[in-house]
């Protein structure tokens, strides 16, 4: 029986701002991002189809969906560019923040002033990146699944790791991790074996995460949250364990 899988802790957002609003900006740029770089159509555009599933996960109303394809078609569409900046939280804690910004120089303000009130400093490019992994991260649901089988299965097409995980609500959900390089390659497989899954994201892993006291983890969760506020912010990934 395979047990839980590693999973950083993620911070808690604070009641004060509408979290729901933020994840559907964040899809709406992802789409935006797509749709600019291959088509409208999901059918042809399979980084559209996962952001679309992804959308879903999150319970996006549908119009809200067709308006975002909509405007990324259009003539007029803002250009969003992902810019990854690192730094340091307080304690030693390596951030790697990613951005979708159509004003690298406004974002770039924003994100140093955020370390710097946080107790914490933006870095180079380079400075914390090498501690991470880029990894593709699959969620499914795990009725009717063979696990065992599915495993065997996925080695062949890049599987790294697969555990227990759960949902945001607390559901069971089967995780599925590969090096970002094959993503392709398994979301290809789960499609042969017709696996729809919850949700199919990237994440930077910490190769060696760092244990911190629970007031010390609370001064960085609040330095992320402030961070996760910003518009141009889609994700902050960090080293506490």
């Amino acid at each position: 029986m395979m047990g839980r899988i590693f999973e950083v802790r993620k911070a808690t957002m604070f009641a004060r701002w509408n979290k729901m609003a933020k994840q559907f900006a964040r899809i709406a740029k992802d789409i935006n991002m797509a749709v600019k770089s291959g088509g409208p159509d999901p059918q042809s555009n399979p980084m559209l189809r996962r952001i679309l599933q992804n959308a879903r996960a999150i319970n996006m109303p549908k119009d809200k969906v067709e308006a975002a394809v909509k405007r990324a078609s259009g003539r007029d569409a803002a250009s969003y560019e992902t810019v990854i900046y690192e730094g340091y939280a307080p304690h030693g804690i390596a951030l790697l923040v990613e951005t979708a910004t159509d004003n690298p120089t406004r974002t770039v303000a924003t994100v140093r002033n955020v370390f710097q009130k946080g107790g914490g400093n933006l870095g180079t490019s380079g400075s914390v990146s090498f501690m991470f992994r880029k990894m593709a991260v699959f969620r499914l649901d795990p009725s009717g699944i063979d696990q065992d089988d599915l495993e065997l299965y996925l080695i062949d097409h890049g599987l790294d790791e697969m555990g227990e995980s759960t949902g945001e609500k607390g559901e069971p959900q089967l995780l599925i991790r590969c090096a970002f390089g094959d993503f392709g390659h398994v979301q290809d497989a789960l499609d042969a074996r017709r696996i729809t899954p919850i949700k199919a994201e990237h994440e930077y892993l910490p190769m060696t995460p760092t244990e911190l006291p629970e007031a010390q983890a609370a001064e960085v969760f609040a330095l992320i949250d402030k961070l996760e506020q910003d518009e141009d912010v889609q994700s902050v990934f960090h080293t506490l364990a």
